[in-house]
């Protein structure tokens, strides 16, 4: 590798080092059930919360909590991975790269 690919290398790793911090300290909400479950996860997907309202929490219907739970996880992860690509795609200039989009 010459120098100008090293130093081109070098620069691209600390930006995606910077990328990867400001990802980390992003939040994401979703919610699902008309907000009854709220799903807090940040932007490396990492999940800060799970909030339940209490009128969805009926012992005879555990069916309908697991749903609800699924579906805003889900969201929250697609929306997760979706502020990930906006990010890593400026920076990888459209390209994909395995494990970073």
């Amino acid at each position: 590798m010459n120098k100008f690919m090293m130093q081109q290398a070098h620069k691209l790793q600390a930006r995606l080092a910077q990328t990867q911090e400001e990802m980390s300290n992003l939040t994401i909400e979703a919610s699902s059930g008309g907000g009854a479950v709220k799903i807090t996860i940040n932007g490396q997907q990492k999940i800060q919360s799970v909030k339940i309202s209490p009128e969805v929490i009926n012992p005879e219907d555990v069916e309908l909590l697991e749903d609800l739970v699924l579906t805003a996880v889900s969201e929250a992860i697609t929306k997760s991975q979706e502020v990930a690509a906006e990010h890593l795609g400026g920076l990888t200039g459209g390209l994909k790269i395995p494990g970073l989009t």
